[in-house]
């Protein structure tokens, strides 16, 4: 089971990493072999099922999105502990975002889903 104060220095963490356009510090909390979801994934990278294996295959990808988002800033909302994941809700760039975090026995992301809030009619 994850501790709250894992998930919160997992937390405090990852939205440093990213606030710094830190590409090692954002990948050092993943195992080699993790798996990505995002619907981004299909528009940055290409790949159309919005899935990425491994490090550098989402590296590459992460790579991509930090230099089309130089501004690029997230702000953490709140944290949701699971069993085994964590969930971060944040403002991001383009709205609000949740992102599921699922872990390994050692404490790395092996599988993480992003999800974006559609825009609202008006």
């Amino acid at each position: 089971m994850l501790t709250p104060a894992l998930a919160d220095q997992f937390a405090a963490a990852w939205i440093a990493a990213w606030n710094a356009h830190d590409l090692d510090a954002i990948l050092a909390h993943y195992a080699e072999d993790f798996v990505m979801s995002s619907p981004r994934i299909a528009v940055i990278a290409g790949e159309p099922s919005g899935t990425l294996h491994g490090k550098a295959a989402i590296g590459a990808y992460w790579r991509k999105a930090l230099a089309a988002t130089p501004a690029l800033r997230f702000e953490l909302i709140t944290t949701l502990l699971g069993a085994d994941s964590v969930t971060l809700y944040y403002r991001g760039p383009r709205g609000l975002a949740a992102e599921v975090f699922f872990f390994d026995a050692d404490h790395k992301v092996i599988r993480a889903a992003a999800h974006y809030a559609r825009p609202t009619a008006g």
